[in-house]
C-alpha cells in the first residue's frame, strides 16, 4: 500500500481535516506530503570580509572537508587562514557575483534548478509533494528547510545532494547535516537519501549533448576535451572513498556516448588545497602540458559540478585558462555546467522519480 493513491487527481487540492476516528474536537491535521529537498554546497551571503569569514569558517571547520586534528587545525584556521583568505576569496567571488540579484551564481542557478524541478514534480504529483533546496554551508540552511517541510506536513523527505559523484567531503557531509537536522525533530519524517547518479544514462546523455552543441558551434573543433573534476586528497582513495573511480567511469561513459577514442578526452582534478598530494593529474598543470605538446585548442567541462560556481567560473575560466594560454595554448573553450538545461532537469527528475518508488 503506497502513501498516496496513484489514481488521485494530482491537480485536486487537499485541505487540512480531522483524522478518521478522532474525537470531534481534534484539531485539523495537514495533508501528508513528501518533501523533495535538493542540497548544494553553499555560498557566502555577500563578498565582504565578515560574510566571507563566516562562510569559510563553517566550510573549513567541517571534519569531512579538512580531517586534520582540530588541536592543530583550528589555531591555524582561526588565527592565520581566516585572517587573510576572506580578502582573496571575496575578490574572487566579486569577479563572478550576480550583481543584479546580489547573490552568487551558485545561488541563482540552484534557485532556477529548483523552480524547474518543482514545475515537473507538481505536474506529476500536484500538492502531494513539496520541492525546495538547502545549502550545506551558509543559507538557506539544511536545518531551516527540514523544519519548514515538517511544519508543512511532510511526513517523508527525499534528500537529494546535487553531486553526481559520491565523496566524503560533498555527499557525505550533506547527508550528515540532513541527519543532524532530523535529530532535532520531535516527530521525525521518514527519510531517504538519493545515491550518486554519476552513471545514470540520462545524466551522461545531458553531458554529451552539451559537448556536442559546443563542438558544433566552434569555428575549429577542439583537439582535446578535458574533464576537470574537483579534487580530493589522494589518501582518501586509499581509505575507501569511491570518488576517483566514479569520476573515471563518468569520463569513460561520456567518451563511449560521444563515440570518441581515448586520444580525444582526458580526466583531470582541480582545486588542490593544503600540503598533501591530491588526485592527479592536476588540471592546472595538465592543460599547460597539453599546450607545450602542441595541443593548442582544448575544451574543458566540469562533470562533477551540477551548477556553475566559484570553482568553474573563476578557477577554470580564469586561473586554468591562464595556465593554458601562458604555456602557448591558443583556443580555450569552457563548457558551462548543465545548470538548468532542460536535459539536465529531465535527468534529475528521472533520478527523483526512481527514488520515490513505493512512496507515491
Amino acid at each position: 500500500m503506497t502513501m498516496f493513491d496513484a489514481k488521485t487527481d494530482p491537480a485536486m487540492p487537499r485541505t487540512a481535516s480531522r483524522p478518521d476516528h478522532a474525537p470531534a474536537d481534534h484539531p485539523a491535521v495537514k495533508p501528508a506530503k513528501i518533501g523533495i529537498l535538493l542540497a548544494n554546497l553553499g555560498t557566502p551571503d555577500a563578498t565582504d570580509y565578515w560574510s566571507m569569514r563566516r562562510y569559510l569558517g563553517e566550510f573549513l571547520s567541517d571534519r569531512r572537508v579538512v580531517d586534520y586534528s582540530p588541536w592543530l587545525w583550528q589555531p591555524l584556521l582561526q588565527l592565520v587562514i581566516l585572517s587573510k583568505r576572506p580578502f582573496s576569496s571575496g575578490a574572487n567571488y566579486r569577479s563572478i557575483w550576480n550583481t543584479e540579484k546580489d547573490e552568487s551564481p551558485l545561488m541563482t542557478i540552484t534557485k532556477d534548478q529548483t523552480a524547474a524541478i518543482k514545475v515537473q514534480m507538481e505536474a506529476q504529483y500536484g500538492d502531494k509533494v513539496m520541492v525546495d533546496f538547502c545549502m550545506r554551508y551558509g543559507n538557506p540552511s539544511t536545518k531551516a528547510k527540514v523544519r519548514e517541510m515538517v511544519e508543512a506536513g511532510c511526513t517523508r523527505i527525499l534528500f537529494f545532494p546535487l553531486y553526481p559523484h559520491y565523496a566524503g567531503a560533498t555527499s557525505a557531509t550533506a547527508n550528515d547535516q540532513f541527519f543532524r537536522a532530523l535529530m532535532e525533530e520531535k516527530w521525525q519524517p521518514v527519510a531517504r537519501v538519493v545515491p550518486p547518479y554519476f552513471e545514470d544514462p540520462s545524466y551522461i546523455d545531458a553531458l554529451a549533448q552539451s559537448i556536442e552543441r559546443t563542438y558544433a558551434a566552434a569555428e575549429e573543433k577542439p583537439q582535446m576535451l578535458v574533464c576537470s573534476y574537483h579534487g580530493v586528497p589522494e589518501r582518501y582513495l586509499r581509505e575507501g572513498d569511491p570518488y576517483h573511480c566514479q569520476c573515471q567511469k563518468t569520463t569513460r561513459l561520456l567518451r563511449e556516448r560521444l563515440g570518441w577514442d581515448k586520444t580525444q578526452i582526458t580526466t583531470t582534478f582541480q582545486s588542490r588545497f593544503g600540503p598533501e598530494e591530491w588526485l592527479k593529474p592536476y588540471t592546472v598543470e595538465e592543460v599547460a602540458r597539453l599546450a607545450e605538446k602542441g595541443i593548442t585548442n582544448i575544451a574543458v567541462c566540469a562533470p562533477a559540478f551540477s551548477a556553475d560556481c566559484i570553482e568553474t567560473l573563476e578557477e577554470i575560466n580564469e586561473e586554468i585558462r591562464e595556465s593554458f594560454e601562458h604555456a602557448g595554448g591558443k583556443t580555450f573553450t569552457y563548457i558551462p555546467c548543465l545548470n538548468d538545461d532542460a536535459a539536465h532537469i529531465d535527468a534529475l527528475c528521472g533520478v527523483i522519480d526512481t527514488n520515490l518508488a513505493g512512496w507515491i
